[in-house]
Parts: C-alpha cells; structure tokens; sequence
C-alpha cells in the first residue's frame, strides 16, 4: 500500500513568518535600529531577526517598576551568544570573551547547557563593537539563536581525546557547513559591503529558504558511555560508535526537545528516537536533509507546536525517516549496539593520551564571576594566560582546561589555589549535578528565579542529603524559570520550572543516563513544600534503594510517580 504524502498543518502563517517573508534575509531594518539613538531598545521585528544574528534585546527586571515610576523606558540591554562548536575554546579566544563582559556586559560570563558563551548587559552602541572584537578572534554569533540550526555540541569528556578530537572536526563541520548564507550578517556587523543583487538569485539560502524553519534547530553528537549533551533533547542526535578507538560512524536520533507550555497539553517535552545509523562521512547529508523536511512539513502557523518534535509525532516517526531516506537516496543502516552510563561531568584532574591532562572545574550556575575568596573570573583569566591547550565548555555549564602538560599542571594548581578556585569534589553529588538557566533579571520570560534561587535550595537540601548518608550519591537536580527548557529540567532526577515568583511544578523520574523524562509530582509549591517532601521522599531513598538504583529510578519503582514512556504522555 502506497504511504499517503506528507503535508505541512493547514493555517495562516504566524506574524514571525511575515517578518522574516519581510526581512531581505535577515536584514530588515536592524542596520537603522541599531543607529537609533533615541531608544536604547529596538522594534519589535527587529528583535525578531536579531536573534539569527546571536543577541536578544532584554531588560533588567529589578529595575522594571522603578523606571516605570519615574516614566523611564525599561533598562534596555543585549544578550549575545556565540557560536561555539563543541564549546572548545582558544585560550586567546577565552581571554578576548574575558574583556568584552567586564568592558560591555555586566562583569560576568555565562557558560550555557549549549556548550558556549553569553555575554548579558551589553548597551546597543556597544553590540557592534563587541560583535567585531569577537571577530578578531575568529568567532561569530551568527546563528546561534533564531530559526535555524544553532550551535552543534559535542562530547567534551577529557578522558576520551582522540575520538573526541575527531568528534569535534564532525561538529565543526556540520556547524560551519549549515550556517545561513546570507550576508546580512557580515553586512550590518563587520562593515561588509552589500553584494548587489544577491538575495535576487535565488540560492542566497539553498538549504533554508527565504522563510529559514518554522523553529531553532539543535543538533548534538554524544560519546558513549558519556550522554553529557543530553543526546536524546536534540531535534538530531548523532550517537558515536567507536570499536578498538576507532569512530565506525554515528546513530541517528530524531525528534528530541525540551520546552512546553504550561496548561497546553499539546506541547511537551520529547525525546529523540532512534532511526539507524550512518558513515562519518554521510553526517553531513544526513543532517542538511533531515533539516529541510522541518523546513518543509514543520507548523508555520502555530510557534508553540512549530519544532521538529512536533512534527515528528503529527506525521509519524516512520513517515519521517521513509521521507529522509527518500531524500537522500540510500537506507540508513540498522542501528548498532550502544550503553550510557551517566550525563554528567567528570570533575578534577583527568590524564588522558599522550600524557596530558585535563581539568574540569565546578561552575555553578554556569556563572563565570568573582566573588570573596572565590575569584573565578580572575582565576581563568591568569590560566588562560599561561595555558597552550583549550577550554572546553561542557553541557552542564561546566569548564574543562584542557590538553594541559605536567609542567604547566603545576602552574595551574598554584593558580587554582591562589584564587580559591574547585573542582566541586568537596561538594555533594546533588550540586555537583545541577543546571540552572539565566532567569531573573534578564530573561524575558522566566516566571521566576533560577539561576539565583537554585544554589540557596541546594544549601537547604545538602543538609537532607547529608543526614541520610548521601553525600556522594550523584543525583540530577535542574531549575528553569520558564518552561522553555533551557536547562533541560524534563530529563532532571529532581526537576523544577518555574510557575510563579516563589513558586514551581516539581517533577521527578528522570533518568540519570538521560534516557527517560520526568514526571510532574506536585505542581505551584515554594520553599517550605520542596523541602517537606523531600525531607520525606530522599530518607526513603537512602533506607530502600537497590544495590547502584538511582534516585530517579527509585521514585518510579516506589511508586511516587509514574513512569513517562513517551513526551505524549508527559501531562498524564
């Protein structure tokens, strides 16, 4: 029986496809806005197409109700994010980021559950100029938020260097190879002249077309055993398989994503499936054209069910990978044999080949400051000074020094205790595995804190961790103001997102290899409820757990939550 065609949901086109429809590329009219002297924002659509050049517009929050008393217009500011693939860093590039944020941003770095950096606090008569600097370093922001294919991470376990050297050439490549081509960017950014007649031609976006995707598009590659990139929250997960160190090629999971909206069962969190595997060398292909079927059957009417998950389901995930096949013009080879063991880091010193090291630092927040005896900020500055290796961002919002010889492993040491700085390994388990988003002040769409309230919970909780003797019992814990996603709350063992200032849904279940979603188990409660029930739920933990059961497996097997089989059935 012959398969019925595949069809993009019926629908008027959302108001962010007249703009880009509208924008000759991305360019609109952000050249002028950003030359505006009169307002420190920018309009609207603009905003919209900012964000496919790396930056949203923001504004800080605790000064909203002031200004708005003294009839001020909000405190405008640009949040920017780089294009990082594989969050591996030069130690030039890490310095020039250094100084962007303390002379433009607020004095701080941001490292995000992507694998890269962001810069908050940044006026606009400073966006272009930061924007070139980073230039000058070899690094861009193109593409790192908007409706297109964002930033590519990879494994960054230290302990697997070879294979993740080449893993990272994959991400690189896929990265470099499926930017926009537009110019606009190069144009209103680095003072490139407009090529006349180009976006005329018709191949100014070969891949994307004029109206990019329906939504942002994320892809990842994991090294197994490490999930530390959350492989199966990717629109496209690559799976590396590697026998007797050699990188066969790679499994192909489709369909993942974290964010949802509360009280709209059709949007959920979902994780990618697995469809088959493919060669190193057909990586490539397989990511352009699994991208131009969203770009063709994804929802361009309605953004909260606009992502490739969305359309995985509605059109099914066999439709989907026949589709795909089609395309390419071959068959995806059966899927081998893979085992996660965990998607956390692994902190300290770590020797890997060819007799270098490799430390991975506690980063908690993600937040790259200085504070009291904890001059981190100051600390990666000296390092980077002195370091010939790389910085490698990880997933978990976390910091790998590495490539690091064992002269310069005695400097570093020195570095690290003059400026207070750790690995986390004095800290419990549960910390150690958190994962906070931006929130309050700057996001726009946090419902509550995160990043800021996260750390004093965890201080709450230590003391119930400790009590029942778990200390070094690693457990995934993840806070997010919104449901958006961005610290990947839905495959968190405890998570939390945020409903209202002081108040968040607990979800529970996850499983640590990042292999199973949550469950919501009690929704809008604050402080005192959180720790009520886990002063109830983690001594449960800790007297009836299996021999090497996990907490979020516990929970399920105890019956406290059920178990979430599928995102479609996240809500039930």
């Amino acid at each position: 029986m012959r398969s019925q065609p595949l069809k993009a949901p019926e629908g008027s086109p959302s108001d962010v496809e007249r703009i880009k429809q509208e924008s000759n590329y991305l360019r609109g009219s952000l050249k002028e806005a950003m030359l505006d002297s009169i307002s420190a924002g920018i309009p609207d659509d603009d905003n919209r197409l900012l964000k496919h050049h790396g930056s949203y517009l923001q504004d800080d929050r605790d000064l909203r109700n002031e200004r708005q008393k003294q009839k001020l217009e909000p405190a405008y500011q640009f949040m920017l994010r780089v294009r990082l693939p594989g969050g591996v860093a030069t130690p030039e590039q890490w310095l020039v980021m250094d100084e962007l944020a303390r002379q433009y941003g607020n004095g701080t770095l941001k490292l995000t559950t992507r694998e890269t950096f962001q810069i908050h606090g940044i006026l606009k008569w400073n966006m272009k100029n930061t924007i070139q600097k980073i230039n000058t370093v070899l690094l861009d922001t193109i593409a790192a938020c908007g409706d297109v294919n964002r930033n590519v991470m990879c494994a960054s376990n230290p302990d697997q260097s070879e294979i993740h050297a080449e893993v990272y050439e994959w991400a690189k490549t896929l990265s470099d190879q499926l930017l926009p081509h537009t110019r606009a960017y190069h144009e209103i950014w680095l003072d490139e002249e407009k090529v006349i007649g180009a976006p005329e031609t018709g191949e100014i976006e070969p891949m994307y077309g004029p109206l990019y995707l329906p939504r942002k598009f994320k892809i990842g590659i994991a090294v197994p055993p490490a999930n530390d990139i959350d492989v199966f929250s990717q629109d496209l997960g690559f799976i590396a398989i590697v026998e007797n160190n050699k990188l066969l090629g790679f499994n192909v999971a489709i369909g993942g994503g974290m964010g949802m909206t509360h009280g709209d069962k059709a949007t959920y969190p979902q994780l990618a499936k697995v469809i088959g595997f493919c060669l190193p060398e057909q990586l490539y292909e397989v990511a352009e054209k699994t991208i131009t079927i969203q770009r063709d059957y994804g929802n361009r009417s309605v953004r909260k069910n606009a992502r490739f998950k969305y359309t995985v389901d509605r059109l099914g995930l066999e439709s989907i990978k026949r589709e795909l096949e089609n395309r390419l013009g071959w068959s995806l080879a059966e899927a081998k044999p893979y085992h996660f063991d965990h998607n956390g880091d692994r902190y300290g010193w770590v020797q890997g080949v060819k007799g270098k090291w490799h430390l991975t630092l506690f980063v908690e927040g993600g937040r790259v400051k200085d504070q009291d005896d904890y001059r981190l900020m100051t600390g990666l500055r000296e390092m980077a000074k002195i370091h010939t290796g790389e910085f490698r961002l990880t997933a978990n919002q976390n910091l790998t020094i590495a490539n690091v010889s064992s002269e310069k492993k005695k400097i570093l040491n020195e570095l690290i205790e003059k400026y207070g700085l750790t690995d986390g390994n004095d800290y419990t388990a549960l910390r150690r595995n958190s994962i906070a988003c931006v929130a309050m002040p700057t996001c726009g769409l946090a419902m509550a804190e995160a990043e800021r309230y996260l750390p004093s919970l965890i201080d709450k909780v230590d003391k119930i961790i400790e009590e029942n003797g778990l200390h070094h019992e690693d457990i995934t814990i993840r806070m997010t103001g919104c449901p958006n996603g961005c610290a990947r709350h839905a495959l968190a063992e405890i998570g939390f997102i945020g409903k209202a200032p002081g108040k968040y849904n607990m979800y529970l279940g996850a499983a640590f290899d990042g292999s199973r979603l949550s469950k919501m188990y009690r929704e809008n409660i604050g402080e005192e409820e959180i720790l009520s029930e886990l002063r109830l739920i983690l001594p449960r933990y800790a007297k009836e757990r299996k021999e090497d059961e996990h907490f979020g497996d516990f929970v399920i097997r105890a019956g406290i939550v059920k178990e979430t089989t599928d995102g479609t059935n996240f809500h039930q």
